[in-house]
């Protein structure tokens, strides 16, 4: 196994029995034998991928790709049918919510099981037990059954449990989706601490933004193979243009099936847009269902000037145009900045401000204004969005402008932040 590494994964395969209609009694095993017919379903059909020591990395795909299973494997939960998988280190897993608790022991009592379960002996426990119930949140809960926990406070617990164990690698399925929106972040928090401290970490996610939050790279599995990994801002736009490929598909085949129910030869109602393709959509740079289309993006300054150099501090105006080709319901736009390397610097949307839902019926135009960026220097991509309903793309537009922002000043970092010193000292 390479030093640098901390998992390699090697032409690995993955079959499962699917039984048709299995006997669950012995007489029924007995007298209806035909019922044990099975086919054979290849998950895996020979994976394999390197992850770095102290990487993040995220798996994505649509589901029954094969995802979840390659991270059974790397639990050991499974194990292989070909193929090998090496692990340096202790691991940690957060696969199913709950897994590995007793309902009706109480939650201090789950957190010795499960935290020895992950190899920790009991005066290692002793010593992390105050963290791990701080960090839960369930002070006041911590002496009841976890039966009479809601999903949140599972989740809390087994968070807790999984990120104090001082895991070298740390495996997540999905299960950050779970908890209210404080728990969220200081769970995101909590990863980014403990991955600046060397810890691997691997997610399945069907949240691409979460994945952009904290992974340095994605992996995407289609059909049990390794289809394209690298930049998570690389991979992504070609998994969302195959999504929405499939989803196109998809509604052609329900409109064909209701046309053929209703005796008619289309049944308009259902029938797609103009695919995104015929607006001339640019692969990897631009992707969306194409109900609207954002034709004109305008970098201005506070005097309505065009200008694409700024100071620190200075507005910044973004106007856009855009045009309706059938009705967006729940529109929202949204914008984000991106350095040189790829972080998000910034992000927003209409949704994440509160602002009133609203459709698209007709052309129109939409400004931002930006009163006091606090970017630091540097250069600057702008993405920019239409979305409908919760994140379904309409036109996502990458890298739509680039800005560059300078700076008289020497302070470091991506953003400048409001501050004063207040010096008390003798004079001699």
């Amino acid at each position: 196994m390479n030093s640098e590494n901390s998992i390699e994964v090697r032409d690995v395969t993955k079959q499962f029995k699917i039984f048709i209609d299995k006997g669950r009694t012995i007489k029924e095993r007995a007298l209806f034998r035909r019922r044990r017919q099975y086919e054979q379903r290849q998950v895996l059909r020979g994976v394999s991928f390197d992850v770095k020591k102290g990487e993040a990395v995220g798996l994505i795909g649509h589901n029954g790709c094969g995802k979840s299973t390659t991270l059974k494997l790397l639990t050991r939960i499974l194990y292989p049918d070909t193929g090998s998988i090496e692990i340096a280190g202790r691991v940690s897993s957060l696969i199913e919510l709950g897994a590995g608790f007793h309902p009706d022991l109480s939650g201090k009592e789950n957190i010795y099981i499960n935290a020895a379960i992950f190899g920790l002996k009991r005066e290692e426990i002793d010593r992390r037990l105050d963290d791990i119930i701080a960090f839960s949140e369930l002070e006041d809960f911590i002496d009841n059954p976890v039966r009479t926990y809601s999903s949140g406070m599972y989740m809390r617990l087994a968070f807790s449990v999984a990120i104090n164990v001082d895991a070298n690698v740390l495996l997540i399925d999905e299960i950050l989706a779970v908890g209210d929106a404080n728990f969220q972040i200081k769970c995101f928090n909590k990863l980014q601490e403990i991955k600046g401290k060397g810890t691997t970490i691997v997610i399945v996610s069907h949240s691409l933004e979460q994945i952009e939050q904290i992974c340095d790279r994605t992996i995407w599995i289609h059909e049990g193979l390794v289809r394209m990994e690298g930049a998570s801002r690389d991979v992504h736009p070609a998994y969302l243009d195959y999504m929405e490929m499939k989803r196109r598909e998809n509604a052609e085949k329900e409109a064909r099936r209701k046309a053929e129910k209703e005796g008619i030869k289309e049944a308009e109602e259902e029938k797609e847009t103009i695919p995104a393709s015929a607006y001339g959509m640019e692969e990897g740079k631009r992707w969306g269902n194409g109900r609207a289309r954002i034709v004109e993006v305008r970098i201005l300054d506070q005097d309505n000037q065009e200008r694409t150099i700024f100071r620190v501090e200075e507005t910044i105006r973004i106007h856009l145009k855009y045009q309706v080709k059938s009705l967006v319901k729940d529109a929202v736009f949204g914008l984000g900045f991106f350095n040189a390397q790829g972080l998000r610097c910034y992000g927003t949307n209409t949704e994440i401000d509160a602002l009133p839902s609203f459709n698209l019926s007709e052309d129109g135009e939409m400004e931002v204004i930006l009163p006091r960026v606090l970017l630091l220097a540097g250069v600057y991509t702008l993405d920019m969005t239409i979305e409908e309903g919760h994140g379904m793309p309409v036109d996502y537009f990458r890298e739509v402008a680039t800005i560059e922002i300078t700076n008289n000043k020497r302070d470091l970092g991506v953003m400048r932040m409001d501050h004063q010193w207040i010096l008390n000292y003798e004079k001699k």
